[in-house]
């Protein structure tokens, strides 16, 4: 089994910023990549984030291109998400999800942190 354990979420005003951190533990010595969701209130959870863990090549979601960055640190099985000039609408629970198998794989979840963006 691999948990997950996020941390950094809180509140923000726009056009603030944050810095989510996600660590693996566990059984984590097969990892494809890391990444984030989110799921602001009534909505359906959609994706932010990715991380591919060799190599790192990164993908986005287009509503955060250009505000967000993930990164990872190999050595710590921690997957990070660098999030500038927040919005009202990044509003929600972010949840870290781990990979084995492929880009489409989600195998594990965290339980997700609240970020809440005031307008």
């Amino acid at each position: 089994q691999v948990q997950l354990v996020e941390s950094g979420g809180g509140l923000v005003q726009a056009g603030g910023s944050l810095r989510l951190s996600c660590a693996a533990s566990g059984r984590t010595f097969s990892i494809y990549s890391m990444g984030w969701f989110r799921q602001a209130p009534g909505k359906d959870r959609e994706f932010v984030a990715r991380i591919i863990w060799d190599g790192g090549r990164t993908y986005y979601a287009d509503s955060v291109k250009g505000r967000f960055t993930i990164s990872r640190d190999a050595a710590k099985n921690t997957v990070y998400l660098q999030m500038k000039s927040l919005k009202a609408e990044d509003t929600g629970v972010y949840y870290c999800i781990l990979g084995r198998d492929s880009i489409a794989s989600n195998d594990y979840w965290g339980q997700g942190t609240q970020v809440t963006v005031s307008s």
